[in-house]
This record gives structure tokens, C-alpha cells and sequence, in this order.
């Protein structure tokens, strides 16, 4: 063990030394190594999977990697992954760059030493559709109704994506001169290369979407056109305005917001800066506006059109000539909390830290001090003590930071001119539990125009609004989300594509059902309602293997300037299944025949191989089971449950 940390959360046993509390009588009696339980297959939704705002089978995809659940006769395994990323998410290139992983903190495998690598397996699969020109076939049958989707940013995008595997057709009105939203006019492009993202983009348009380019609702075409000319319509807006600064002297010209200065660095409009720049908050927005900074430079200014904030509002574009004479910036972060709770992620941060910017955390911005022309000279702030766990202010400790920019990146809302009756008088919109928009029949929404988070939060969005609103064109009511409202694993499905289907039931009486074969015997699926904990693991099985990282520029504070390639290098063919083999198929058998090696009856056996499939892999004889729960304790994935009664 490296240190104190892990010999206290590695646990090679199932009863720590030292426990002298029984289990609950109703989950555990066994006297004398027997007991009228026996066991049977239990799926729970995984954590990774619970974790993931787009409810991505992660489990059902490594699967595939990792060569558990094979390809049909010829086929790659590498296409079937793609297929099972993308019922949940048609952008597995971009998002394996950029999503910051929720999936990765609730990973089971944290609690052996670290978590499976998802992102990276991610990207290697999404990369290798887009080499291998693979496209999203268009429906079979079209359904005649039309959605309008207005936004083309991931959550139009995907709700056009899963509109259209409905056969439903629908035209996504975007108000920029390019689909991508902040995938292309918010997230810089060393993080999201564009031919990626052109390529994700091109396959779902390929599908039989419209597109209508520079046409922003509100303005150019009224909600009440669209509401006669479509059956539906689906907001995704996004929140692409940016929240002043709550403090007096905000509205200097040189005070602006973060979606802005990104909007025009991917615009290629901003090229330079000049003088120190003040990056007000600590959120992902804040790290990609301070990683700019740093990357374009500042040059002495010679012309009052050429400040970068004339160039952010829009009124000129910078010289490229000009620019080649820049140097490294003085870019500064200011947060009021500790940089600790930052809700950036902690790659990001330590990041820009290693490019050069400085982190200034508990400082409260008080004023923006201006000068007689109006223009932002320094930003007055407060120190804050934090030590009580509530904000206390040091009003006697206040001092200024002179600065030339100012970057404010702690909010954000929608732009809801000629919307103004969707606003909810946040800058938001409202959304019920299937993202209909109350009050509004057939309207509905999804991703930051409901609540600014991550990008694979609106695609999941869309998911769940699009099954409502096929609902709605079809006339019937809302169906009720599962309490884990993810994209299940289906057991039924996994038997039919390896066409291994029950038989059809002839209605005749019968008497248990392990030998018929119109049933699926022994098994219960719980994941709609369960997601499955490290605790009903036996993490003894597995063995430390670090995670296989992607290869990543080492940028610093010495080649930061101009250096805008790619992160990260991504994983090689047998580093990905590598990587796949580390997953612990939480709450899904992986075949690793501990039942079958320990049971002392031999009463679990293998099915027969013509009739495995992911989930169907062991079976047991109840004549021979004598309920020692020596299979459960031993299932490294807490497949197994001791339930079914044998007397």
C-alpha cells in the first residue's frame, strides 16, 4: 500500500476483522451451511451508469470492448460499441474529450485503487467511427409530424438525433452561422478539434435533418409560426449570455462576461489582450477564458479600436499581423472561496496553473474602479475568512488589483428577446419531470436554458424529452420516469440480437418455470430502482492495475503562448481494451466462474454455449442447492442474491 489512505479503503474480505454484528435475519440465515434461500441474478443499474447525465450503458459498452459480449461472425467489436454508445449520446469523439466524467467519481473501481478510464475508451471508439466514415442510418418509416428544435447545440443536436430515429421529421432553427453551440463558440478547439466535431455533427444532419442557419426565433420567425407550421417544438437555447457582475462599476466597456470573450476567440475575432486580466469566478467557463488568455497573449496597444473588449462586443476584429507581435498575458483568477471548492474540475485547474495563471481565491469583488472615461482601471475586493464555514468579510483589509480586462464567469443565462413569456424571471426556463415546459402543450426543452451544467446533461435532456414528446405527437400521457431514468440494459434485448428469444407461451398450466423456454428463468432486473454499491462487491478479486492514461501535452508556463494543439493524445487499439478489462461489471456477471469454482454442491453450472448472452452465463440446479450463500459471498460484482426459496 502507498499510504494510510488505501490499506483503509482496500478490503480483501468480505467480514472485516473485528465485526460482531449479524446481518438482518431476513438477508442472511444459514445454520449449519444451509439455508431455504438459493441464489438468483440480480441487475442493478451500475454507478458509473447512475453518475452519468445522459444515462450512458457504460457497463454495456466496456462489455463489448473488453470482448465479453462479442460481435456476430465478421463483425468489430468496435462497431458494436459505437452502436451502444450512441443510443444514449451521437457524440462519443467530442464527449470523451471534454465531459469532465461524472461517471469516473461514482466508479466502483475507486474504491480498489482508481477509476476505469471511460472518457478515454470513450474517445478511442468515437474516433474510430469517424476514421471509419460510420453513419447513423435514417429512419425506415417516417411518422409525417415535424418538431421544430430550436438551438443547434448538443441538446438540439441530439434531440434532432433521436427525433429522427423515430422516423418524426424536424428542422433545428439556430440562430449563429454554425451548428455546435458551445461545442464550437464556447469550448476552445484545442479541447473540441473542429473536424471532430464537424464529423459528429455531419452524421446526424445526414439523417434527414433541416437546418435553418442564421435564423433566430423571436426575431426573424414568431413562436406562433411555429406552432402552426409544427406538430412540436423543442427549446434548446441554450445560456449563452453571460451574467453581469453584481457589483457597482460592472458596466465598464471593459468588464464583460465569459461567454462573450469566448464567443469571440472561436470566432477567430480576438487575438490578443492588453495588460493584466482579472478572470472573476472558479467554473469551467472561468478555466477555458483564463487557458485563452494565456494562449493568445497580450501586445502593447497602440489603437483604441483594437482593445479586446471593442473586439468582444463586436465593433472591430483584431489584426493577425498584430498579434504575432504578442507576449505571454498576466492573467489572473479571482475566486471568493477557497480554490479548493472550486466547481471546476481539478484537471482543468491544475492545468492552467502549470500554463502560468495565478490563483487569488478568497477574495470577494466589491467595486469595479473606473476612470474618468468610464473604463475598468482595478477591481476592488475583500478578503474573506472562511474558517467558520460562512463568507465573513474583512471590510478593513479591502484593496484594489489594477487590470486592463475584466472576465466575469459566474453565471449564466438565456437570451429571451421576443421569448420574453418563456422566461421564469431568471434568465431560465421551466421544465416539468418529462421537460415539458408547463402550461406550454407541446413545448418542450432541455439542457442549460433549464440549468447551465455539462454538455452530456442537455443530451440526456433531450433523451428524455424526446420519448415525451413522441408521446405527445402519438396523443397519449407522460409515462413515468424510473427512479433510475438511465438507458437500461436489456436482458431480453442482449438474447434477441443473438437470436436467442424465449419461446412464445402456449398457455398451458405448468409448474415452475426452469425448464421452459418461453421464460427467462432465475433472473430479476432492479436497475430502474437500484444502482449497486462497492459494498455488496468481493473487491478481493480484483487486482491493483492502474488506469492506461492518454498521452498529454506537457504545456507550461514557457510554451503556453500560441499553443493551441491538443491535449490529449488518444489511446491505441489494445490500450482501450486494456483500460475496458479494468471495469468491474458492477451489478452484470463477467463470467469469472467464482460460483462455479467454490459452490462445494456443484449445483451452479454454465449454460450451454449456443445459448449464452451478457447476464445468461450460469444457471443453477435447485435439486442440488442447499442455500450456503457461498456464491453470493463470492460474486466479485454482487451479481448474485440469496432469494428464491428451495423448499
Amino acid at each position: 500500500m502507498d499510504d494510510l489512505g488505501d490499506e483503509e479503503k482496500i478490503t480483501y474480505l468480505r467480514y472485516k476483522p473485528g465485526d460482531t454484528t449479524p446481518p438482518e435475519w431476513n438477508t442472511q440465515h444459514v445454520r449449519t451451511g444451509e439455508s431455504d434461500k438459493c441464489p438468483t441474478y440480480v441487475h442493478r443499474a451500475p454507478p458509473c451508469q447512475g453518475s452519468c447525465p445522459s444515462g450512458h450503458d457504460i457497463r454495456g459498452w466496456l462489455s463489448i470492448v473488453r470482448g465479453l459480449d462479442k460481435p456476430e461472425e465478421g463483425g468489430s467489436w468496435q462497431q458494436d460499441a459505437f452502436e451502444r454508445m450512441s443510443v444514449a449520446n451521437p457524440f462519443p469523439s467530442i464527449m470523451g474529450r471534454v465531459c469532465p466524467a461524472p461517471c469516473q467519481d461514482g466508479c466502483n473501481r475507486n474504491e480498489v485503487e482508481e477509476a476505469v478510464g471511460i472518457n478515454s475508451v470513450e474517445q478511442y471508439v468515437g474516433d474510430w467511427a469517424l476514421d471509419a466514415g460510420k453513419a447513423y442510418a435514417p429512419p425506415t418509416e417516417e411518422s409525417g409530424k415535424r418538431v421544430a428544435v430550436i438551438g443547434g447545440g448538443s441538446g438540439g443536436l441530439a434531440a434532432a438525433y433521436f427525433l429522427r430515429l423515430l422516423g418524426h421529421g424536424c428542422t433545428i432553427f439556430e440562430s449563429y452561422n454554425a451548428l455546435g453551440g458551445m461545442m464550437r463558440f464556447g469550448i476552445p478547439s484545442y479541447r473540441t478539434p473542429r473536424d471532430v466535431l464537424d464529423g459528429e455533427i455531419k452524421r446526424i444532419i445526414e439523417m434527414g435533418v433541416d437546418v435553418r442557419l442564421g435564423c433566430r426565433v423571436g426575431t426573424d420567425v414568431s413562436v406562433a409560426e411555429l406552432e402552426r407550421e409544427y406538430d412540436a417544438i423543442f427549446w434548446a437555447i441554450g445560456a449563452q449570455t453571460g451574467k453581469p457582475l453584481p457589483i457597482p462599476g460592472a458596466e465598464a466597456p471593459n468588464c464583460v462576461d465569459g461567454m462573450s470573450f469566448l464567443r469571440a476567440f472561436n470566432e477567430d475575432r480576438l487575438q490578443h489582450l492588453d495588460g493584466r486580466v482579472l478572470v472573476i469566478g472558479a467554473g469551467d467557463t472561468a478555466m477555458d477564458v483564463a487557458a485563452v488568455a494565456r494562449r493568445i497573449g497580450h501586445i502593447t496597444q497602440q489603437h483604441d479600436k483594437d482593445r479586446p473588449d471593442n473586439v468582444i462586443l463586436g465593433h472591430t476584429v483584431h489584426d493577425v499581423a498584430e498579434a504575432a507581435r504578442r507576449q505571454g498575458a498576466d492573467v489572473w483568477v479571482v475566486y471568493r472561496r477557497p480554490i479548493s471548492k472550486a466547481p471546476a474540475t481539478e484537471h482543468e485547474l491544475t492545468s492552467i496553473i502549470a500554463e502560468g495563471v495565478e490563483i487569488h481565491e478568497s477574495l470577494a469583488p466589491k467595486e469595479v474602479i473606473r476612470d474618468a472615461d468610464g473604463r475598468a482601471t482595478a477591481l476592488r475586493v475583500v478578503p474573506v475568512d472562511w474558517s467558520s464555514g460562512e463568507m465573513v468579510l474583512k471590510e478593513d483589509e479591502e484593496f484594489d488589483i489594477e487590470c486592463a480586462l475584466i472576465v466575469g464567469a459566474t453565471g449564466q443565462a438565456g437570451d429571451f428577446t421576443g421569448l420574453e413569456e418563456f422566461d421564469n424571471g431568471h434568465g431560465l426556463m421551466d421544465a416539468d419531470s418529462v421537460y415539458q415546459v408547463p402550461g406550454k402543450p407541446g413545448h418542450f426543452v432541455g439542457g442549460d436554458v433549464i440549468s447551465p451544467h455539462l454538455l452530456t446533461t442537455a443530451i440526456g435532456h433531450a433523451s428524455i424529452a424526446v420519448e415525451g414528446i413522441d408521446r405527445y405527437l402519438r396523443g397519449e400521457d407522460p409515462k413515468k420516469r424510473p427512479k433510475v431514468d438511465v438507458h437500461h440494459f436489456s436482458l431480453l434485448g442482449e438474447l434477441r440480437d443473438h437470436e436467442l428469444d424465449p419461446a412464445d407461451y402456449d398457455g398451458e398450466p405448468t409448474y415452475g418455470t426452469d425448464s421452459g423456454d418461453f421464460a427467462v428463468h432465475n433472473y430479476e432486473d432492479r436497475s430502474a430502482v437500484e444502482i449497486i454499491p462497492a459494498e455488496d462487491f468481493y473487491l478481493g478479486y480484483y487486482n491493483h492495475t492502474p488506469m492506461h492514461r492518454r498521452g498529454e501535452s506537457q504545456i507550461t508556463d514557457k510554451n503556453v503562448l500560441g499553443n493551441f494543439k491538443e491535449r490529449f493524445t488518444g489511446l491505441a487499439e489494445q490500450q482501450a481494451i486494456d483500460e475496458a478489462e479494468r471495469c468491474m461489471s458492477c451489478g452484470m456477471c463477467f463470467e469469472c466462474d467464482n460460483c462455479l469454482i467454490y459452490c462445494p454442491q456443484d449445483a451452479i453450472f454454465r449454460v450451454a454455449k449456443d445459448n449464452r448472452a451478457m447476464g445468461r452465463y450460469v444457471d443453477t440446479d435447485y435439486m442440488k442447492c442447499v442455500g450456503c450463500y457461498i456464491c453470493a459471498d463470492v460474486c466479485p460484482s454482487g451479481y448474485i442474491d440469496m432469494g428464491l426459496g428451495n423448499g
